[in-house]
């Protein structure tokens, strides 16, 4: 692929095609990209892009499939390589967000003790958030999701965070 910046600056500009309502077009971007890094690809990369591309997805199967993979290139990150993009960022912050996608998309799914699992996991680590509107967001999605877990609610959330809402639109 590219110079790092120059792939991330892809990933982005593909996401904004998601979120100004072309959606097939970011998912066909999007999966270009994947295919040119390859399985052994920029971890950061790989995750941003993997998480960004699990938001483009209604069906709660794809979506697991593409958060699973980003929380995989999470692991194989190092807070070397992040703060080499931003020096603001650590790895262990985006373990919440990665744990709560994928409870959210095991519980739709109707895998609730999957789902307690993944939500427990971003219980676990939401101290890596900071205190700001995003870590706000995130502890607000990691109740919300708890709660559903609980009663065993599989309706997607109206409230979730996506891309583009193409049914919903």
């Amino acid at each position: 692929m590219n110079a790092p910046g120059e792939t991330m600056a892809a990933i982005v500009q593909a996401v904004e095609l998601g979120r100004t309502g072309s959606p097939e077009l970011a998912r066909e971007a999007l999966l270009g990209i994947w295919a040119a890094l390859g399985p052994q690809g920029d971890p950061l990369h790989r995750c941003t892009l993997a998480h960004y591309l699990a938001d483009l997805y209604d069906d709660a199967a794809q979506s697991l499939c593409w958060d699973i993979r980003s929380l995989d290139a999470a692991d194989s990150l190092t807070d070397e390589r992040l703060h080499r993009h931003d020096a603001n960022l650590d790895v262990r912050g985006f373990y919440p967000s990665l744990h709560l996608n994928l409870a959210d998309n095991y519980r739709r799914l109707g895998s609730f003790d999957a789902a307690q699992r993944e939500i427990e996991a971003a219980q676990g680590c939401v101290d890596a958030l900071g205190n700001g509107g995003y870590g706000a967001m995130i502890r607000t999605a990691i109740a919300e999701v708890a709660e559903a877990i609980r009663t065993r609610t599989t309706a997607r959330r109206t409230c979730a965070p996506h891309l583009v809402r193409e049914s919903r639109s």
